[in-house]
């Protein structure tokens, strides 16, 4: 007998609701929810393979501890109890640096991911945090620290009241969104299409997002700051400035003036020849920019992951301010996510501050608390005071993922301790002294704690369990909590008492908070009154009574609660985006800095490569539809036809070469060389070759047959890592040099 469960999915950034349905306790089916309310029963590929990779047999069910040299079935108290063995005693001899953490990007996928991490870095005491971040997005968050006082602050894309989006670096039909939640991108494409409205796409690559635009530049990795630049150059050359669109944004922005001249020497002709795209095209992207009624800039992870990816991310959102669409319904504007923060009136704040302290072997600046995971090697490899001797990896796969995998994966073998929670042994979790393996998702609650910062409509959706949690397993949150307790030396306590103390610790600052709706109140009051089954919904109730929407704790009888939100399966609907300025700044002049000083200092830097541009090939990644970095390459459903580790080359490159589509080369990089098959295709520029991401799964060691028998390469082994955007710390993945050499023509 079969039956249906509802389920966010929770495999890419666009949270697609979906209807599984369910037999004899395994999910065998899954669709779209057309009710959802933010959906409206979408799926991609992914989405639609939910059950087959919930079901994957490679999935560890137990936790495994080394013993003698070899991973082996454990039993949950022995492991917990090797956790705490193991971690204790170097943090007590050597000091809390004596520990680090690696954070993936599958933490914010998950509900337990967005409640416990930070938790588990305030019993480690550490400053050694690494995350998926500095590989993928800090720029943006360092940008927006610096604009706006917030480095959690990011505008999104109004997508659905746009008039022209201006896309670089990204490719939401394949990725299906990122820094910016929307369910059905293709379809708000073809609706902003419908409407009359204009898509610009600016990508080295053909991609399937490029090919729906109306008009598409080619630009040579790397230079989209260059472009933006100049785009910014012709908004004020020709008189297009325009925030006086919104009177009060206006009078809350500072530093105009100052880009003004920041921008004197960056015209369409000076840049043209490093961007490889034409002066003309480039005046008339800023003209069009400007004269639309409402138009928005967006870019990801190809201009993040780029040598000046932070100050792409700024300019950005300086080309949004100065065509008067910062903050404005069709520009780019400010979610309120049902557990954020209410909003208070506005009022200057402490601004964002960078390299408030170094990391110790190269010196590299925190940025929003982290190191570049780029530096993670070193801090192991180098012996002294501080030196990593262990390391807990949660959802990540830093070998893979990290520039130098090779390196990296000597220095962990090195360890003296490591603990990864992963659900599959792969290519980093092998080095792991125990491996603490979550459940499934069908028996994991979900709440998107991060995605609903990014979503392009306010919404609230949560999902319980679809599937009883197995005898022998234990939830994700319990995993986290107990872990939280082996590192501060309390592993035999009740994981319960972790949830508990957050939430007092939480309501103690709400009840000492005049702004609050409970100041004043007795927080074990207020506690009697969550509602929910364990901890983890015990804290979602908690932030949802006193986020933007909620109850007060009985202040709004119509406000949010757990309650109210699970007697709504499909999710509540929270309207259109809406204008946030300027009380959600905490810039210390509350205004939006638009010049502030590292942005200038950074600028000068870019005055250097004015120049024209370097002879020889670039590498830039790719994404598939049915990918998502190294996560699923072991389903047998999403692997192989057009998700394969192919080398793209233009025909004419090709032709230059000697070499064939299905040919073999050699690729040479900074960090080191690999053989990959040739794809000859002119869906890629000229002087520039693609490799997608999250490959190379041909370690020993690891236990996942799918991926082994369809490894790849992994593109970041032609990467050092010393290459990195010196604001954020982010690892330069695109736009890197490399040399082709011919191993066999053809196929």
């Amino acid at each position: 007998m079969s039956r249906t469960a509802l389920r966010i999915c929770p495999l890419c950034e666009a949270t697609c609701g979906l209807t599984l349905t369910i037999e004899e306790g395994r999910v065998t089916r899954a669709r779209g929810d057309g009710a959802d309310v933010f959906s409206h029963g979408f799926i991609c590929p992914k989405g639609a393979s939910f059950g087959r990779l919930d079901a994957d047999p490679d999935r560890l069910r137990r936790p495994l501890v080394r013993r003698g040299g070899r991973l082996e079935p454990a039993g949950w108290d022995e492991a917990f109890a090797a956790v705490e063995a193991g971690l204790r005693p170097l943090i007590e001899r050597y000091g809390p640096q004596a520990a680090a953490i690696f954070l993936g990007n599958p933490n914010v996928h998950t509900m337990a991911g967005g409640l416990y991490p930070p938790l588990l870095l305030g019993a480690l005491g550490t400053r050694n945090v690494f995350t998926a971040s500095t590989l993928d997005q800090m720029p943006k968050h360092v940008s927006s620290g610096l604009l706006f006082g917030d480095a959690n602050a990011i505008p999104v894309p109004d997508l659905d009241r746009t008039d022209h989006l201006l896309i670089i670096g990204a490719n939401p039909l394949d990725s299906g969104g990122s820094l910016c939640t929307a369910p059905d991108f293709p379809g708000r494409l073809r609706a902003l299409r419908r409407r009359g409205g204009r898509l610009t796409v600016v990508d080295p690559r053909r991609t399937r997002t490029a090919e729906a635009a109306d008009r598409h530049l080619a630009i040579r990795p790397g230079t989209d700051a260059l472009l933006l630049f100049a785009v910014v150059r012709v908004l004020f050359a020709e008189d297009l400035v325009a925030p006086e669109r919104d009177g009060e944004l206006a009078a809350g922005v500072t530093g105009v003036d100052e880009v003004r001249r920041l921008a004197a020497d960056f015209t369409p002709e000076a840049v043209a020849a490093a961007c490889d795209v034409p002066a003309e095209e480039i005046r008339t992207l800023a003209r069009e920019l400007a004269a639309a009624p409402r138009a928005v800039v967006y870019g990801r992870i190809g201009s993040t992951t780029v040598e000046f990816g932070t100050l792409t991310s700024w300019l950005v959102d300086v080309v949004n301010t100065l065509t008067g669409n910062l903050d404005r319904p069709g520009g780019a504007m400010f979610p309120l996510s049902a557990t954020g923060r209410a909003p208070r009136p506005p009022r200057p704040g402490k601004g964002f501050a960078l390299g408030r302290w170094r990391s110790r072997v190269s010196g590299h600046p925190e940025a929003k608390g982290e190191l570049p995971a780029a530096a993670l090697a070193e801090e192991i490899e180098t012996p002294g005071e501080g030196q990593v001797r262990a390391l807990i990896v949660i959802a990540g796969n830093p070998v893979l993922s990290a520039p130098d995998g090779d390196r990296l994966d000597r220095a962990l073998a090195g360890l003296d301790f490591m603990v990864s929670v992963d659900p599959y042994l792969n290519e980093t979790s092998r080095h792991a002294h125990v491996v603490l393996p979550p459940p499934p998702p069908s028996q994991s609650p979900h709440f998107d704690f991060a995605f609903n910062t990014l979503a392009v409509r306010n919404q609230v959706r949560y999902s319980r369990p679809a599937v009883p949690l197995d005898a022998d397993r234990l939830s994700e949150s319990e995993i986290l909590a107990r872990l939280v307790l082996c590192a501060g030396g309390h592993g035999g306590a009740d994981p319960a008492a972790v949830d508990a103390m957050a939430i007092d610790a939480a309501l103690g600052k709400a009840v000492a908070d005049p702004g609050s709706p409970v100041y004043g109140r007795d927080r074990g009051e207020l506690a009697a009154h969550l509602t929910g089954v364990g901890g983890d919904e015990r804290r979602l109730d908690m932030m949802l009574r006193l986020g933007p929407y909620g109850d007060g704790f009985g202040a709004d009888p119509d406000g949010l609660t757990l309650a109210k939100v699970l007697a709504h399966p499909h999710g509540i609907d929270l309207g259109p985006l809406r204008p946030q300025l300027p009380g959600l700044l905490r810039t210390r002049s509350g205004t939006v800095e638009l010049c502030p000083e590292p942005m200038a200092a950074e600028v000068e830097r870019l005055r250097r490569a004015l120049g024209g541009r370097a002879d020889g090939l670039v590498l830039v990644g790719r994404r598939h539809l049915r990918s998502n970095n190294s996560w699923m390459h072991n389903i047998p459903a999403l692997v192989g036809g057009s998700n394969r580790c192919t080398l793209q080359l233009h025909p004419e490159d090709a032709a230059r070469l000697g070499v064939a589509d299905g040919g073999l080369v050699r690729v040479k990089g900074d960090g080191g060389e690999l053989e990959a098959p040739v794809e000859v295709t002119d869906a890629v520029r000229t002087g520039v070759v693609s490799l997608p991401h999250g490959w190379g799964h041909d370690r020993p060691g690891t236990r996942m047959s799918v991926a082994a028998a369809h490894a790849g390469v992994n593109v970041n082994q032609l990467l050092d890592g010393s290459r990195l955007d010196p604001l954020s710390g982010t690892a330069v993945l695109n736009g890197c040099p490399v040399q082709l050499t011919v191993v066999t023509s053809a196929g």
